[in-house]
């Protein structure tokens, strides 16, 4: 089914709609704080995670059924209807059009945490935001940054993301396109369009034992980012700005396709030169 084939996110009335996702989960504050500020510009439902789901990346559950469970426990309200399901950001936002109608934005957020740099690669978060992109529509990833104490502060965030899904709503993105947006801890001084920094979890490997003496191992890491130049999303950031960087998903190398086609061996019944 295409995303033309599917039934609008209809509530009645003018009002644009906008389906809200994270990796965090449907209890998040950060969702929380989003999705009341946003049904201030627009008609919302929220459709999250029922447990955590950091850093799984752009998965879809395939090989088990998935459960789609209205959930008023989780406290946004009468306005905005929350559903849980016990899959990953981008199955939340599958089962959320496909069950609600297709909205007129997809916006994933407030992440507990930074998505900076080459944490796209495996940020649920920006994810769900992708897989709004697949169903043609305009989306959104957002995340904050938190103070060296460890809390959270979503209300600066949060009101500029309503002014930003509003402007995004009237004015749109070009095709394939997201917005990939981080907020500073303390206050907000602006916003800046940013490009992707370096900003990078360096892993290391800790390996422990059990009580029968197996091993078992820990993946941990250090943040590290050494591209610290105003026009970076970390650079901003630090700063006390608004990262904003538009991302496009254009994977291939399109200054290679000549250059390779011109090198590679022979895979024709000629082939077969030994090395």
């Amino acid at each position: 089914m295409t995303a033309t084939d599917l039934q609008r996110f209809s509530v009645g009335g003018t009002r644009k709609t906008v389906l809200i996702a994270n990796d965090d989960g449907i209890f998040s504050p950060g969702i929380k704080a989003l999705a009341l500020a946003l049904a201030r510009v627009a008609e919302v439902r929220v459709v999250a995670p029922d447990v955590e789901q950091s850093a799984v990346g752009h998965g879809i559950t395939i090989r088990r059924p998935l459960r789609f469970r209205h959930t008023a426990s989780a406290g946004f309200g009468d306005s905005v209807p929350a559903y849980r399901v016990d899959g990953t950001p981008a199955d939340c936002v599958v089962l959320g059009v496909h069950l609600l109608g297709l909205p007129d934005m997809v916006v994933s957020g407030i992440n507990l945490g930074p998505n900076m740099g080459h944490d796209l690669t495996h940020s649920g978060t920006v994810a769900a935001a992708i897989e709004g992109l697949a169903f043609g529509v305009p989306s959104i990833a957002l995340s904050q940054v938190s103070s060296e104490g460890g809390e959270y502060d979503f209300t600066a965030g949060a009101d500029y993301a309503a002014r930003l899904v509003q402007h995004v709503l009237n004015t749109k993105l070009p095709p394939r396109t997201l917005l990939n947006v981080n907020f500073p801890a303390g206050e907000l001084k602006g916003a800046r369009v940013t490009r992707l920094s370096d900003h990078r979890y360096e892993d290391t490997l800790v390996r422990r034992q059990d009580p029968d003496g197996k091993d078992y191992y820990w993946v941990a890491g250090t943040i590290r980012a050494d591209e610290v130049g105003d026009d970076t999303d970390y650079g901003a950031v630090m700063g006390g700005y608004a990262s904003i960087t538009p991302v496009r998903l254009e994977l291939t190398a399109q200054d290679l396709l000549g250059s390779l086609a011109d090198t590679l061996p022979d895979a024709g019944q000629q082939a077969g030169t030994q090395l």
